[in-house]
């Protein structure tokens, strides 16, 4: 059958709130040697993701999109949004600003073998597992199920 999220996941995940300034989430991600922390609200419900991509905008900066001028006007090449949302990003002093909100997560009942596609599919690292009501319950990493893998082969 397989095993399921629940058994090899880590329980009760360090977590941050959107409130957290910045610099407490990359000491906190730095001292613990972990690649991104989960986002929660006072209730407890994910609300984003904070990843050492994410915090990388923080030390190289926005480059000016492409644009062309044609009789003193300036047309951009790339989308203008995500333009701001990257500055919005490198400029950022809390978890809020920086965050990926809109996290893809797994239950604890799903099966390690539908994280692990999940994972692979959306070429993300880390997974948090959250139950019914939206509630981070743990984290699943790729990390995780490696060292699964290696358990099953001896």
């Amino acid at each position: 059958m397989g095993k399921t999220v629940a058994e090899i996941m880590t329980p009760n995940p360090i977590s941050v709130t959107p409130k957290t300034p910045l610099k407490e989430a990359i000491t906190l991600i730095a001292e613990k040697k972990i690649s991104g922390l989960p986002v929660i609200d006072e209730e407890g419900k994910l609300t984003g993701m904070i990843s050492e991509s994410d915090l990388m905008w923080q030390e190289t900066g926005v480059e000016t999109p492409p644009y062309i001028m044609i009789l003193d006007t300036v047309i951009y090449l790339q989308n203008l949004a995500r333009y701001e949302k990257a500055i919005h990003k490198a400029l950022g002093q809390t978890v809020a600003d920086v965050m990926s909100d809109r996290p893809i997560t797994i239950q604890s009942h799903q099966l390690v073998k539908a994280a692990a596609k999940l994972m692979h599919d959306k070429k993300i690292r880390r997974l948090p597992v959250v139950d019914q009501e939206g509630k981070i319950v743990g984290i699943i990493t790729q990390g995780d199920i490696v060292r699964m893998m290696a358990n099953d082969e001896s």
